[in-house]
């Protein structure tokens, strides 16, 4: 295989494993977490340490500014242009990250639809937040049928992106069909790393601790004080909960408690996404690293 990609729900050891399997294949590490791209927070998105980059290389880590408005065509073709140096330095990609749409724009050429404007995303916000979800739902019902079959009324996000698409003359439903082709643009290896969903909430518990205590709350008050963030930046994960702990609407227990639940719904979501994912071959992630790594080196 010219490239191995690494996927599974936070916590399920993603990062360790890709370290491992560098070493055992000769890779660099290719991110495809979303978050990770932004340079200033490196606590509370989990990014590789200094001694994990000086160990295996890693790209696209730390590459934007808060204030930069990211956008997945944008990281498609940086992810593109690492990949196919590292192919042409004889090295494997291995792409690891958890968010499943960037992970998928990394290995394909996905022909993605436009941004669309930043009024008709607001309008559409909008929308949503004055009807509620099931006012909104029923208005993409009317504009879009199959993206409304495709998503649920509940899942802000997403039906606020259906609503700005229909609007722009695309649709959701037809995205999300092209996402879930299994053509890639090298020959690929996906593994998914299993985790039990109680074991996946202990580990969160303890990474949120010690997030906490490895200081992020002074690194989010350092960020906000030195950038603007941009509208993709402000999605950050955790970003909202601790940002709501240093204007004082909520005490540090309560800053943990909302982040853990957060994460623990995201890593649902993942594992969800990991199911869904084209010819994944699923390891058990509850061993030694090294061990999950050689089951997948085995397999490339």
């Amino acid at each position: 295989m010219s490239v191995i990609a690494i996927f599974g729900p936070t916590a399920s050891g993603k990062s360790a494993v890709a370290l491992e399997l560098a070493d055992l294949v000769g890779g660099e590490i290719v991110s495809s977490d979303a978050m990770q791209l932004y340079r200033g927070l490196p606590i509370l998105t989990n990014q590789p340490s200094a001694a994990d980059q000086e160990r295996v290389p890693h790209h696209l880590v730390g590459v934007w500014e808060p204030s930069h408005e990211g956008s997945v065509a944008e990281y498609a073709d940086m992810a593109h242009a690492a990949v196919d140096d590292i192919i042409r330095r004889g090295r494997v990609p291995i792409i690891c990250g958890g968010s499943g749409l960037y992970l998928r724009a990394a290995l394909a050429d996905m022909p993605l639809p436009p941004q669309a404007p930043t009024g008709v995303r607001t309008t559409a916000e909008r929308l949503y937040d004055e009807r509620g979800p099931a006012g909104a739902h029923a208005t993409l019902a009317a504009v879009d049928a199959p993206a409304a079959a495709a998503v649920h009324p509940n899942d802000r996000r997403r039906v606020v992106r259906a609503l700005e698409l229909a609007e722009s003359g695309h649709s959701l439903a037809a995205s999300e069909s092209r996402l879930w082709s299994a053509d890639t643009r090298h020959p690929t290896l996906v593994a998914g790393l299993a985790i039990r969903p109680a074991e996946t909430a202990r580990r969160i518990a303890a990474r949120t601790a010690a997030m906490f205590a490895a200081g992020v709350v002074d690194e989010v008050r350092a960020a906000r004080a030195a950038h603007t963030f941009s509208t993709t930046a402000e999605r950050i994960h955790g970003l909202q909960d601790v940002s709501a702990l240093l204007a004082g609407e909520i005490d540090p227990d309560e800053a943990i408690r909302r982040l853990e639940t957060r994460t623990r719904r995201y890593a649902k979501r993942q594992r969800t996404w990991m199911r869904r994912l084209p010819d994944v071959r699923i390891v058990d992630a509850t061993r030694d690293p090294r061990a999950v790594a050689g089951d997948i080196a085995g397999w490339a």
